[in-house]
């Protein structure tokens, strides 16, 4: 998803999806429009500047497992302008928990069935693998669905993060 936004304000679609992302036009410089994220101590908002990066996140009182953060990047055009890239993600550390959840359940998954087959061949029983196999699966499954609710409990402050930024942008 990438909505481009010229001097109006468009609000995200009532369906956020995993790490959406959105592009704005600015007629501002780039420096004009990270100096606008400079020094901000305006709770619940921890704001961070780093070249041309700004991160956005929720202080640690209203910080709950699935808050979300925003990076913005912010690069001039050749035509005059800026132009800011955004995007949503979860918690760094709880992306990374996740990718290793997925990785673990498919090193297992391709191990038991490597197993199976190789008790197949030597013509030995194989239901426990093919069960633990069918496991792994539902445990995708179970994976998944908790990251939706994440998703789905996140959302708010998605809203609240992009409100904050068109705030401070004056979009």
């Amino acid at each position: 998803m990438i909505l481009i936004l010229s001097h109006t304000v468009q609000v995200l679609p009532n369906e956020i999806v995993l790490r959406p992302r959105f592009q704005i036009e600015l007629e501002q410089p780039k420096e004009k429009a990270l100096q606008t994220f400079e020094n901000i101590d305006q709770p619940p908002f921890l704001v961070k500047r780093m070249d041309d990066h700004v991160f956005i996140k929720f202080n640690s009182k209203q910080i709950h497992f699935w808050s979300p953060q925003l990076h913005l990047e912010i690069n001039d055009q050749e035509e005059g302008g800026s132009k800011l890239y955004g995007l949503f993600g979860p918690n760094p550390t709880l992306w990374t928990f996740f990718m290793f959840l997925h990785f673990g359940v498919a090193t297992i998954f391709i191990g038991l069935g490597v197993w199976a087959y190789s008790s197949a061949s030597l013509g030995r029983g194989y239901g426990l693998q093919l069960g633990l196999m069918v496991f792994m699966v539902l445990l995708w499954f179970v994976l998944y669905a908790f990251g939706r609710a994440g998703r789905r409990k996140g959302k708010p402050q998605m809203h609240e993060l992009h409100d904050f930024m068109n705030q401070k942008l004056e979009l």
